[in-house]
């Protein structure tokens, strides 16, 4: 049964952004992870690069399938998570422990347009 976080923003491409100051931490999904089954490969963007709210910034690859990576927010890409090169799989350990960019906002208020924990479980039960 997939975990849902209080506290975090998500979208229906099935990311999540947990805010903390001015930067996000984004990365996917207990539910996404799931329907992925085990991940073998992360492809995620440079340090300095920009992301916009909606657009591919990189996917996940797993023996089942390979799913584009979606930004829920717009910014700058100030850190990735060197850990998932050398161990991807840790997304199916921990999925939102193990995020996958940090993300300086550059317009918090596209948080308005994303789902909270209740709302993006709903969203899943009509998956």
């Amino acid at each position: 049964m997939p975990k849902f976080e209080e506290g975090l923003f998500y979208s229906e491409s099935h990311e999540f952004v947990r805010v903390e100051g001015d930067f996000g931490y984004v990365g996917i999904t207990d539910f996404a992870q799931h329907a992925l089954g085990n991940v073998v490969y992360v492809d995620m963007p440079e340090v300095d690069d920009e992301v916009e709210a909606g657009e591919e910034f990189g996917a996940v690859e797993s023996v089942k399938a390979a799913s584009d990576l979606n930004s829920p927010v717009s910014g700058v890409v100030v850190e990735v998570n060197e850990a998932l090169e050398d161990d991807p799989e840790l997304l199916n350990k921990d999925a939102f422990a193990n995020w996958i960019i940090k993300v300086s906002l550059s317009d918090k208020s596209e948080l308005d347009n994303l789902m909270d924990a209740k709302a993006y479980e709903e969203f899943c039960a009509n998956e």
